[in-house]
């Protein structure tokens, strides 16, 4: 069967979620085939890793780090099928009326502690009395933390992360800056696009995800980076009318 292309720039949640379901089933099915001989394999590589764990000869202690790589790639192989199914399975949104300045403070809260084993310092600059907007608020706090990963893989030696918002034209501005190592132009050309990652351990769908759920929710996200200098993530969200 054959499926008309969604422009995704105007694509309604309705059509995100039809475009998406097809893809979310086989992917869960693919997904199962793949988990089940993963496992396997992980668990006999453990199996017979902790048989030549003890082993003093030479031979079986390199065997032995061979099996240490098998199952640290294959739980890499398993985070990056998990990280698949979630950028999939959007499914239905479950949008309420939200404050998003309530939304952003839980999750700062829930964040600092990582933050600042990171050396990061969170400056937010909220604007008060900002209208209400339709928010699915498990998929917006995906939407934050995806973003703050980001972040902290630009700032290695810690730094700056500042999360501004404020009212625009009927819309709700939400920047998301960081003092990072920032990006080049090919790169931010390509960031959006699945498994595209700068990132040896990266999945490449950290932010693909972001922008699928910003556009599912009827909004927009752009970028300013430059090498040296940081990035900048704008996020804009309709505002409900009274």
């Amino acid at each position: 069967m054959s499926h008309k292309p969604v422009d995704l720039e105007q694509a309604t949640s309705s059509e995100l979620i039809d475009q998406y379901t097809e893809l979310a089933s086989l992917a869960g099915g693919l997904a199962h085939e793949i988990r089940n001989p993963l496992s396997s394999i992980s668990m006999n590589a453990s199996l017979l890793e902790e048989e030549l764990h003890q082993s003093e000869d030479p031979r079986d202690r390199r065997m032995c780090k061979r099996l240490e790589t098998v199952r640290q790639e294959c739980h890499h192989l398993e985070e990056i099928l998990n990280a698949f199914l979630q950028f999939v399975r959007l499914g239905e949104l479950n949008p309420q009326p939200t404050d998003i300045t309530d939304a952003i403070e839980k999750f700062i809260e829930f964040y600092r502690p990582r933050a600042e084993q990171q050396q990061i310092d969170i400056s937010p600059h909220l604007s008060p009395n900002l209208p209400l907007v339709n928010l699915d608020r498990s998929l917006f706090r995906q939407v934050l933390l995806n973003l703050a990963i980001n972040a902290e893989q630009a700032m290695p030696d810690g730094g700056l992360l500042e999360l501004q918002t404020y009212n625009r034209n009927d819309k709700v501005v939400l920047e998301f800056i960081d003092t990072g190592v920032g990006m080049n132009e090919e790169v931010q050309e390509k960031m959006f696009q699945a498994f595209f990652s700068c990132k040896a351990e990266g999945s490449g769908l950290g932010l693909p995800t972001v922008r699928k759920v910003v556009l599912a929710h009827g909004g927009t996200i752009q970028c300013e980076s430059e090498p040296g200098k940081g990035t900048r993530f704008i996020i804009t969200l309709p505002a409900l009318g009274d």
